[in-house]
């Protein structure tokens, strides 16, 4: 069996189509239109689109991508695709009040991920206005800065959602 070469494109069973962004001895990187980034094993079940052959290159596809990702979250207030953690998919949150006569409220988790992952974003933007403000001193920088750490923290409780370490929320001990 050929190695499929980076920009290659198929379609996968789970994941739909996307586009070999690395590749190891034993992983595909692909970048999935609906998925975002997902790591799948070569003998993967999927059905090749467009193969390329022997394009892997000193600077991969992937490393390009990650360079352009963190330069958009750095200047943009874009929301960036994040998976929630596989368990979770398609489940309910479910809120009960103590007092029984009255009704629960049930929620998708999905819903409710993608609410907790745009309060990420839109902290990491107003973490970046923060900074980049020229209005504001180095001291009050550094005050509003504490301040957005802290709610970092007080986040964190919703890093059992996510997929990827990379995406949780990190607080003042954690830093």
């Amino acid at each position: 069996m050929q190695l499929l070469g980076i920009g290659s494109r198929i379609d996968h069973k789970e994941f739909g189509k996307g586009v070999v962004t690395n590749v190891t001895s034993k992983h595909y990187w692909v970048t999935f239109i609906q998925k975002g980034l997902e790591t799948i094993d070569i003998n993967d079940d999927f059905e090749i689109i467009e193969q390329v052959v022997d394009e892997v290159d000193a600077v991969s596809f992937y490393e390009v991508e990650q360079s352009l990702i963190s330069i958009l979250k750095r200047w943009s207030d874009a929301s960036s695709i994040v998976p929630i953690a596989d368990k979770w998919k398609g489940g309910t949150l479910v809120l009960q009040p103590k007092e029984a006569s009255l009704s629960s409220k049930e929620i998708p988790i999905d819903t409710f991920f993608h609410k907790i992952v745009m309060v990420r974003d839109r902290i990491r933007v107003m973490e970046q206005k923060i900074n980049s403000s020229k209005n504001l001193d180095d001291q009050e920088k550094v005050d509003l800065q504490q301040y957005i750490t802290r709610i970092y923290g007080s986040l964190t409780t919703f890093n059992v959602l996510f997929k990827s370490k990379g995406d949780h929320f990190i607080g003042e001990r954690a830093k």
